[in-house]
């Protein structure tokens, strides 16, 4: 059985064996190993991941976990055909554990890895895997292996495994919701409960005012007027611009379905003064945001496709100069929230603005309590029960004996 296997977990070292590399064919990330040959189990099983409509960006994400994997088989010495729920299980607890590698020494991140920002209140990453990394790995292992389970090829025993002890299928489920995929995976490590953080208006002034140029104006007032997500934003081209009704088309994440999503008044302005700096016009066809990078050391600059790297380092500038963490996913959340503050917009609104599968999803990330407000409503509360508890009694009317009073109500009276 899996469960007599025992190995010293912080005794193995990962090895830093083969690499992820984009390609020119179907599939646009493969796994290819220290010989320069992609591995083939992974390379069928995201060839059936692309056809099912999944996007450049998610292929790369699961070539990046599957590669992990794969030095982790290398470390264990386990064929990935052989592998049980032990493999799954330590390679969980390694995780938990674990260093993970950089490219490079911290620099000006060093000594903030890990601590609170004391302007936004958020925790700088630091170098341990998060949960959100483990849980996510553990999802694609376990598609890897169905995929493989599926065709008859791979172990009889999935290694990352649902855990249905206790459980019963659909319990307790809402008839209102969707049904979902009943189980969670056994070795996924539990999520805290994080409240949307929001970027206040002085921040956000503040924000606003660290940014160098005209298209990260624009850019960051588009996100923060309607929440699209960033990849959503970064692939607008110059045909998805509405000028007349201040609209901007996405290809929503997941879907990869086409949404129109309102823009405000003041990211148009920045649009126009954007592209009136660019010196050639944009196609329709065109991405709508470029970036001039140096190509080469002997080559001048050229204009390309702003990245999410690019976008990245915009925000890492204005932070720099802040001494903020801000995130383009705070956007997101700070657009959400001022939405859900709204009378005038229901759920339903949000949602579709949002681009949430589920409207569940919208109400308990964002139709929730602001816990700032509520802990300032309850210092109220202490301060005005404080107040009436300094005020004099009430004098009791002619007639009536005070300690009767005081034993029938409850109360204190002159």
């Amino acid at each position: 059985m899996f469960d007599n296997v025992e190995r010293d977990i912080t005794a193995i070292r990962m090895p830093s064996w083969g690499r992820v590399r984009r390609t020119s064919g179907i599939v646009p990330w493969l796994v290819f190993d220290d010989t320069g040959a992609p591995i083939e189990p992974i390379k069928r099983y995201l060839t059936d991941f692309m056809a099912q409509a999944n996007s450049p960006a998610s292929t790369r994400s699961y070539a990046l976990d599957l590669l992990r994997w794969w030095r982790w088989l290398i470390a264990t010495d386990v064929r990935w055909n052989r592998a049980t729920p032990a493999e799954g299980r330590d390679l969980v607890l390694w995780l938990m554990q674990a260093t993970k590698p950089v490219s490079s020494s911290r620099t000006g991140s060093k000594a903030t890895a890990g601590a609170v920002n004391p302007i936004t209140g958020k925790r700088a990453l630091d170098d341990r895997y998060a949960a959100r990394t483990i849980r996510h790995s553990n999802a694609v292992i376990r598609a890897f292996y169905e995929y493989w389970i599926e065709l008859g090829q791979g172990p009889l025993i999935n290694p990352m495994p649902l855990d249905h002890r206790g459980q019963r299928a659909n319990a307790h489920h809402n008839p209102t919701d969707p049904f979902r995929p009943e189980g969670r995976l056994r070795y996924n490590p539990k999520l805290p409960k994080a409240q949307p953080r929001e970027i206040r208006d002085a921040q956000w002034r503040d924000l606003f005012g660290a940014l160098r140029s005209h298209r990260d104006r624009a850019l960051l007032s588009l996100t923060l007027s309607n929440g699209a997500r960033a990849a959503e934003v970064l692939g607008v081209r110059m045909v998805d611009l509405d000028w007349g009704d201040q609209r901007v088309r996405v290809i929503r994440k997941g879907t990869r379905a086409e949404q129109w999503l309102p823009a405000s008044p003041d990211a148009f302005v920045w649009l126009r003064l954007y592209l009136a700096d660019l010196a050639e016009p944009l196609g329709p066809d065109q991405p709508l945001w470029w970036s001039v990078r140096r190509r080469d050391l002997g080559g001048g600059l050229q204009r390309q496709p702003m990245t999410y790297e690019a976008l990245r380092k915009v925000l890492t500038r204005a932070n720099t100069v802040l001494g903020t963490n801000w995130s383009m996913h705070d956007l997101r959340h700070t657009s959400a929230l001022r939405m859900s503050r709204d009378d005038n917009l229901s759920a339903r609104d949000i949602q579709t603005i949002l681009g949430h599968a589920h409207l569940s999803t919208t109400v308990e990330t964002y139709l929730v309590e602001d816990q700032a407000e509520v802990v300032r409503r309850v210092a109220r509360h202490l301060a005005e029960r404080e107040q009436r508890l300094c005020e004099p009694p009430p004098a009791v009317a002619a007639g009536y004996d005070g300690d009767d009073l005081n034993i029938l109500f409850g109360g204190r009276s002159a």
